[in-house]
């Protein structure tokens, strides 16, 4: 079995190449630059690295020919988040895999995307993010309607990766303070990345398990107050998540739309659990082993 992994330097990506990996698939590592420190990493793993390039749909044809399975996950234009660079890539790639024959494809998304954010209080009268969300859904069909013989969307809900050094979602914490908008209730439903890879590869090598669904991904409830003391406990270090107002926290450096985002969560939640993942048997990392794990 040969799987291309789009994003196979990134977080998602990566930890499904190292789960493909583990299993003994073969992966074709779609990377922009061969000579980058994580795509040497992923050759010294057993990797095929091929240049490929999102905005490029002969170059994903390219990779894609041959492919058993495809890993999928477009990402937006960060210096332009009102585009539509994210559906136009996503739809590259399922394009590219359906003309290259692939049978299947393993496409990550965001938790909530579809129905639940199109129905939940709040949206009708657009005080959330209407491009965000529906660029995510909007993708997510062309996967679900793109012909091929086995597909799987991914909803992952918050990466506890974001507490590494500088995020869009709690800034720097490093001084001890994490900047939030979440409320002192809200409970979080977190994910590790790893998790991500195992469900992705779980999906890609056992194709009748997860197949033709969409799979809420969650490994730990938290609020914020919770996940600060778990902090505390592993790095020995004072780590506080003081409750602030969305205005406090996009005067403290958050960007609006990133805080935005958190209002929504914190009046509607989410709908990813720990318990719906689990009952698909799929891994749910506990955030204290994560972080012994990342930053002890």
């Amino acid at each position: 079995m040969t799987v291309l992994v789009i994003g196979a330097t990134g977080n998602q990506g990566g930890a499904t190449a190292r789960a493909l990996l583990d299993r003994g698939v073969a992966v074709r590592a779609l990377v922009r630059d061969r000579l980058s420190d994580k795509a040497q990493a992923l050759k010294e793993r057993g990797a095929e690295l091929v240049i490929g390039d999102l905005d490029d749909a002969a170059s994903l044809f390219a990779a894609a020919e041959g492919a058993d399975g495809v890993f999928s996950i477009p990402y937006p234009d960060v210096t332009d988040l009102v585009g539509d660079a994210e559906v136009v890539r996503g739809r590259n790639v399922v394009e590219a895999a359906r003309k290259a024959g692939v049978a299947q494809i393993v496409h990550s998304s965001v938790s909530g995307a579809g129905e639940f954010h199109r129905t939940q209080p709040g949206w009708a009268e657009g005080r959330w993010d209407r491009h965000y969300w529906e660029s995510k859904a909007t993708v997510d069909e062309a996967v679900r309607t793109g012909g091929f013989e086995h597909w799987t969307v991914l909803k992952p809900a918050t990466f506890m990766e974001n507490l590494l050094g500088w995020s869009y979602l709690f800034g720097d914490w490093s001084t001890g303070t994490i900047i939030t908008g979440f409320a002192a209730d809200t409970l979080i439903p977190w994910t590790a990345v790893d998790d991500i890879g195992e469900a992705a590869a779980t999906a890609l090598t056992e194709p009748g398990r997860l197949d033709g669904m969409d799979v809420e991904l969650a490994s730990e409830m938290l609020t914020m107050t919770q996940t600060a003391e778990i902090l505390t406990e592993v790095t020995g270090r004072t780590i506080s998540a003081p409750v602030l107002t969305p205005q406090q926290a996009v005067e403290r450096g958050l960007l609006p739309a990133m805080v935005n985002a958190v209002e929504q969560i914190n009046e509607n939640g989410a709908p990813a659990r720990p318990e719906t993942t689990r009952a698909l048997g799929l891994p749910t990392t506990d955030f204290r082993t994560w972080a012994r794990r990342a930053l002890a």
